[in-house]
Parts: structure tokens; sequence; C-alpha cells
């Protein structure tokens, strides 16, 4: 099931790539690192996010949060003989964001044969927590 990736030669070009045509691409989802257990993305504060109040959606940001989780279950497995879906998610939602960026981090803290649980901790451009989110993504044979 184990994928080993030398995380230091990825390309975040060719991950941000996978994205066109997806919800990703339309909220303006970005990958900015990768390691062992640990991805961290940030998404823009903007019309494609808001909520009416022209704040920032807290379905955006659950959204974010099941991107980095999923695509770190995903870089971890071997995608030819595996599927990773998302299982259960839940967030709390601290602060309101009206502009900018918000940056999210996953951290696996939990790798089972079966399920992967992550913790995402969502920011903005001050590091100041905006949410957190726990997600439990199933790990299946193709």
């Amino acid at each position: 099931m184990e994928k080993h990736i030398d995380f230091a030669t990825l390309d975040m070009a060719k991950l941000n790539a996978m994205n066109k045509g997806t919800l990703m691409e339309q909220l303006g989802i970005e990958y900015l690192e990768v390691g062992e257990g640990y991805l961290k993305a940030r998404m823009p504060v903007d019309e494609r996010t808001f909520q009416p109040n022209r704040l920032l959606h807290g379905g955006a940001s659950l959204a974010l949060a099941e991107t980095v989780g999923s695509f770190g279950s995903a870089l971890m497995v071997d995608m030819e003989k595996y599927e990773v879906r998302g299982a259960q998610i839940s967030g709390n939602h601290l602060r309101a964001v009206r502009q900018g960026w918000v940056y999210a981090v996953a951290r696996l803290i939990h790798r089972g044969r079966n399920t992967h649980v992550w913790n995402i901790d969502i920011t903005d451009e001050q590091d100041k927590m905006v949410s957190t989110c726990r997600l439990t993504n199933f790990v299946i044979s193709k």
C-alpha cells in the first residue's frame, strides 16, 4: 500500500497542475509544501470563497481542509492499486477573514492499513487560527 516518495524532488508546479478543471482550481487552492505526513496549501479569500457577508465561507475552509488531507493521503499510497476517499470531516471555525489568503497545514495523526486521520489547521496571513479540522480518509483497493 505504501508509496515511497522523495519529497525533496517533487515538482510543486506539476502537483498544482493536477488541480486543472477541479474544485481546487475554482477555489484558487495552491499547494505550497509537501513532506511525509505533511502538506501545506493556500487559498484566496475573495469572490470565489466568500459567503454573502463577504467573509470566508466555512464550506470553502472545509473544502481546503479536505483537499490537503486527501491529497496528503494520495501521495502516501500507490494510486494504481488504491483509492483515497474522504469518510468524515469536521471543523471548528474560530475567526472571520475578509481578505488575503488563508493557509492550511495538514498533519497526519494516524496511518492505519485502511484509514488515515489528519488534523488540518487553517490560519490567516498573520498566522492567527481561522479553523481547525479533522479528516478521516478511507484507503481502499481498486
